[in-house]
């Protein structure tokens, strides 16, 4: 019988040459073990580590133009489908020959109270939802409810768009405040990727306060970039469809007799017949089946490309401080003066948005330039909006004060303006000025949401307290737009007044808290309860305790013997050899 070959070659035959083997030993000599199964002999370490983190820094300039593309493809598309469906229902030859006697201002009405009303209870439960879910699965479930009521206007009746517009309602505060968590999380990853040799040399050490500044602060550009043009992309069904059906503006605005300051409610002696003619089913079918997609779209877009904002055992110490604490935390950050001092600015932050959106555009706009200019003016306060949040990189080179206070200075002059002027019904000659005022009006809200979201991505740079402060961002500015939609039948002055009272508060209680952290008053935060990892279903060696958090690890070890009720029960193998524990292995 032929004896069988070796299993791994130990030599060939020599050649004229002495040549080597492929593996490069001389004739004769066996191989080492290490030389086959050992490192690559050209491998850099270094090199390899480079590329590393570069495609980890590239994971997360992916995830943040995934979010900030979703996040503006969902906003736009519920703006669009809402902006058109109110127009429609707004017109009394539509609701009679579509609807016969259903009730569709009734049902109106109350979607539109279900949208405003709903999300002041999102205090309760938007933390609860974010530590529970996980910020990406937060995100990708509000943009699936912001898709449900989109699917919802196929079969317009009381029992699909009122039970879909209080869900959406309850989707709205999770889902930006979630986005917000998200981005600044993000500018944390990238310092961490971008300075990984300092982070080698000290893991034990926090980064200096303010470190991921810069990189947050690029990062809102691009998400409030990217936001605000939601607001053009919301006007693509009008321009490309319904402006087609729109009578002019000598049949909607005959009755109208007042504009701008001295108007009163929203366009008061406006036409109950804004269409030419109706559109046909089929078209409506086709115009919300492109939304449908569009909003179906943004949801895979979260799902697909956006990262996880933590690591697993990240989000184990979040969950792991208790429901009960992360339901209160956010009302005992209330005992921070820097949130007391900030909470004008969020409220005024809800009425600027909204006050672009309705008083602007329609008690100035629509009310003497006509409804077929509505998608005009809201495309140049859209993308006067996006271009200015380019302006948030001054942020980089001059105090963090400046880009906010300018903005709303900014705003202040618009509103004084807007204040003494009263544009003349049908005549066009002004329509510039309506265009410029949008547009500078969205400079000044590029300046308000960068910065804002910029100024507190600094101030609360702890991992654990981000979704709690933009939950309470996020509540505020609900609050305030639960206030505008009560306040809608007052006249455009009151409107205008409370806006400047509440600017100037704003403005002047920032800078009061400026004062205060430049004097050195350390705010008062509420304590963070630490995790408690020894829970039925997930065991911590103590030896090893890889998933312990930043403040678990500066404490260092509890004093004194662990509890013999808390000691880690043997495994089935340490059963069978006939120990009790790893102690006796």
């Amino acid at each position: 019988m032929e004896a069988e070959p070796p299993l791994y070659p130990v030599a060939r035959a020599a050649g004229p040459q002495g040549d080597e083997d492929p593996l490069g030993v001389p004739d004769g000599q066996a191989a080492p073990l290490d030389d086959l199964v050992g490192a690559y002999p050209n491998y850099n370490e270094e090199e390899e580590e480079r590329r590393y983190y570069r495609r980890k820094r590239l994971g997360v300039l992916k995830n943040v133009l995934a979010a900030s593309t979703g996040g503006s493809l969902t906003y736009g598309v519920y703006l669009g489908l809402l902006q058109m469906q109110l127009i429609l229902h707004y017109d009394e030859t539509y609701r009679e020959v579509k609807y016969g006697n259903m009730g569709l201002p009734d049902i109106d009405s109350k979607m539109l109270m279900g949208i405003n009303v709903t999300p002041i209870a999102a205090l309760l439960y938007t933390p609860v939802l974010i530590r529970f879910f996980g910020t990406k699965w937060v995100m990708f479930l509000a943009v699936g409810i912001y898709a449900l009521f989109v699917s919802t206007n196929y079969w317009e009746r009381y029992y699909t768009l009122v039970p879909s517009a209080v869900t959406l309602g309850m989707a709205i505060v999770p889902l930006w405040a979630s986005m917000g968590n998200y981005i600044t999380r993000m500018a944390q990853k990238y310092y961490e990727y971008s300075h990984y040799k300092e982070q080698e040399q000290g893991p034990q050490n926090r980064p200096p306060r303010g470190s991921h500044a810069p990189y947050l602060l690029v990062f809102q550009v691009i998400f409030y970039g990217f936001f605000h043009l939601s607001f053009a992309c919301a006007q693509l069904p009008m321009v490309y469809f319904l402006n087609h059906y729109l009578y002019d503006l000598n049949h909607t605005l005959y009755n109208v007799q007042s504009c701008g300051t001295n108007s009163h409610g929203i366009l008061s002696g406006f036409n109950k017949t804004v269409l030419r003619t109706l559109p046909r089913s089929r078209n409506l079918i086709v115009v919300e089946s492109v939304l449908m997609a569009v909003a179906f779209s943004a949801m895979l877009l979260v799902l697909g490309l956006c990262g996880a904002a933590y690591r697993p055992t990240e989000e184990i110490d979040l969950r792991s401080v208790g429901w009960g604490n992360i339901f209160q935390l956010p009302f005992k950050h209330v005992r921070d003066f820097r949130l007391r001092h900030l909470v004008p600015f969020f409220i005024y932050s809800g009425f600027e948005v909204l006050f672009a959106c309705t008083g602007l555009a329609l008690g100035y706009g629509v009310c003497s330039v006509g409804l077929e200019r509505l998608a005009y003016l809201l495309a140049a306060y859209s993308l006067g909006a996006s271009t200015a949040s380019v302006l948030g990189l001054l942020g980089l080179w001059l105090p963090r004060s400046v880009p906010l206070v300018a903005g709303a200075v900014l705003q202040l002059l618009l509103t004084l303006c807007l204040f003494f002027w009263a544009p003349v019904p049908r005549v066009l000659q002004h329509s510039w000025l309506l265009y410029v005022a949008a547009a500078l009006w969205g400079v000044g809200s590029a300046l308000n949401k960068t910065g804002l979201s910029t100024l507190l991505g600094i101030l609360y740079e702890d991992k654990e307290r981000q979704d709690f402060i933009f939950t309470i961002y996020h509540w505020w500015q609900a609050v305030a737009i639960f206030a505008v939609y009560l306040g809608s039948s007052l006249p455009m002055k009151a409107k205008l007044s409370v806006l400047v009272l509440t600017l100037v508060a704003a403005v002047t209680s920032y800078l009061w808290m400026e004062q205060k952290l430049q004097r050195g008053v350390v705010p008062r935060q509420p304590r963070i309860p630490r995790p408690q990892h020894k829970v039925r279903g997930y065991r911590y060696l103590e030896d090893d305790n890889s998933d312990a958090s930043d403040a678990e690890d500066e404490a260092g070890p509890r004093p004194g013997p662990e509890p013999a009720g808390l000691s880690r029960r043997s495994c089935p193998y340490e059963q069978a050899l006939g120990g009790d524990g790893p102690e006796e292995l």
